[in-house]
This record gives C-alpha cells, structure tokens and sequence, in this order.
C-alpha cells in the first residue's frame, strides 16, 4: 500500500496533522509513505515509519509548487491520496483512494475536523516519530540528574501572541523556587533560530549551570527528544507548543489573540489557559489589525502557575504515563 500525503507549510498545522499520518501507519502497517509539505515543516517527518520519501515544497510563483508536487509523484499509482491542503492536485493523480481536506469547520478544535474527514471519532493523537540518534543527542545536551525539566518556549511568531518576558521569568522563578512544583528543575529555554533575542531576558534569569538552549542550533527530532523528557512544557501557542504536547510531556499553551477551541495542545496532557479576556473581546479592542501590541496582557503570572502546578501534580499522580 502507497499512501501520499500533502500537508502544511507551516509547523504548528503539520504537527495537527500527524493525527491524519498517524491513522494511516498504525491502521496499515507497512504502508509505504511519501509526505509532501513545506521546508520548515520537512524535519518533523523524517522518523516516519516506512516513510519512501520527503518532498519539500517551498512556495514559488503562479503555483509552481503544485507543478512541480505533481511532476515528481504522477508516475506512480497511490493506494491513498491525503491532502490537507484542499488543492486539486489528488484529483489529478493516479489513485485508488482520495482524502481531501476543504475548508476549516470553526465548531471543532482542528484535529477533530481531522477526525471527522477520516470518519474516525476519537480521532488519534498527533505524534511525531523519533529515531535513536536523536534522543542520543538530547541526552548528550541534557544534564543526566533527577532533577525535573522544564522546557520553555517564550517566543513566537507574533508579538500580539507572546506572554511579557518578565512574566515568564516570574513563573519559572516561582515553579523552580524551592517548595515549588519543580523544585530545583533544569530549565530548556526554546525557540526558532531568528527568536534568541526576543529569549535573551528569559534565557538571563536562569543561573548558567541551571539551563539550556535550543534556537535553531539543533534538529526538531532532537527538540522532540527533548521534549519527551520534561516535566512540564509552558509556551505561547506555536509550532513548538503542538510538538510538546505530540511529545506526551504535560503541555501548557498559553492563549490571548488566538482561538483556544480551534488550536489548543491537543493531547492526554494537553492544557490551555487564556487570558481574562475573550479572543472576541482583545480583537475589538486592539488598536488595530496591523498594530504591534502585546495582546497578552490579561494573563497574570498567578493563573498561569497555578495552572502548571495543577496540570504537574496530575501528571504525576497518574504514574507519569504520557499515553
């Protein structure tokens, strides 16, 4: 069996989307794999199980990325045809079976519209596959102790969607205080690699021998190993969020300017927090679409502890099992 599968440019959907891939290989096993997606996406699918091959699709003018998809992939005959992307291209292939995803459905979180196209109720969890030679390199970057790991991604896309550094830099002091949930804890602070600077206050409030830093100067599949060994994984709502909760490490994203029921970490231990005020509410009273504010300004530091320390102590309760 052949399956082709089309998905996101960008990172945070690609990860959703494992829900999709993650059907196909564990409902078949053996299925031979070809993911098609963006650049910046490409390195989370590269532990695929049976996986054929990766095509990056870089955008090019008039839809040049389409030809070129179908150019390196019409000769060969496909059991299944997945595109998340609602493009004609799986209508103008060789194949047995066609998925295609049109639209967005705003009544359910995204992995469950997935769901709903696979006619699978509860749809699967996202996962991205992770290859040995990657945990080995996490567990080179990570200190070999048993002091828990908090992992930390203060960064995002847009500002409007970043918590204040100086809040994270409380919540973290708090966590890790001793007496606190994380008592103790190494703290991985993490981002893209044009996102350091952004970082710099945070990365500064953690004594050196006390942290660790990835922006961009590791693999995603190390990230990935990485992220299954933490604690607890608290960051604005990103790429990097849905990679921590596809992890089953307890994730907590952090939501003002952008929809929670669409977008939270969708996983065991998955949890979301918002601000005090409503997506609706902060859109009406930002100053305007194109402004550069922080939008992240109801969210105190309490609410957000308190949700952490709530979402730990469950964790561990429950025997630390990320299934």
């Amino acid at each position: 069996m052949r399956l082709l599968f089309i998905t996101s440019n960008r990172l945070g959907d690609a990860v959703l989307s494992t829900s999709v891939l993650r059907h196909y290989v564990e409902t078949y096993p053996g299925v031979r794999v070809t993911v098609a997606c963006g650049p910046v996406a490409a390195p989370i699918f590269q532990a695929v199980p049976n996986l054929d091959r990766i095509i990056e699709m870089p955008k090019q003018k008039r839809g040049g990325h389409w030809w070129k998809l179908w150019k390196s992939v019409v000769l060969n005959w496909w059991d299944v045809i997945v595109d998340l992307r609602g493009s004609a291209t799986a209508y103008v292939l060789p194949g047995s079976k066609r998925v295609v995803l049109k639209g967005n459905d705003d009544s359910l979180h995204r992995v469950e519209q997935l769901g709903e196209l696979l006619n699978v109720s509860p749809p699967p969890f996202p996962k991205v596959w992770i290859d040995e030679a990657s945990r080995e390199r996490a567990n080179a970057l990570l200190p070999q102790t048993e002091r828990p790991l908090l992992v930390v991604g203060p960064t995002s896309n847009w500002v409007g969607k970043t918590w204040h550094p100086e809040r994270f830099v409380e919540a973290i002091s708090t966590l890790t205080a001793k007496g606190g949930v994380l008592d103790g804890a190494h703290v991985l602070i993490v981002g893209a690699p044009n996102e350091r600077d952004m970082a710099e206050d945070v990365i500064n409030s953690v004594p050196e021998d006390r942290r660790s830093e990835i922006f961009g100067t590791e693999s995603l599949l190390t990230v990935m190993a990485c992220l299954e060994r933490a604690d607890l994984y608290i960051g604005n709502d990103s790429g990097l969020m849905h990679m921590a909760a596809a992890s089953g490490c307890p994730t907590l994203g952090l939501f003002g300017p952008s929809r929670d029921e669409h977008y939270r970490p969708y996983a065991k231990w998955g949890r979301a927090i918002r601000t005090d005020w409503s997506f609706d509410k902060i859109i009406e009273n930002r100053t305007s679409r194109f402004s550069q504010e922080n939008l992240m300004e109801t969210l105190p530091v309490e609410k957000v502890v308190k949700a952490a320390a709530e979402l730990v102590s469950e964790y561990r309760l429950s025997g630390k099992n990320h299934d």
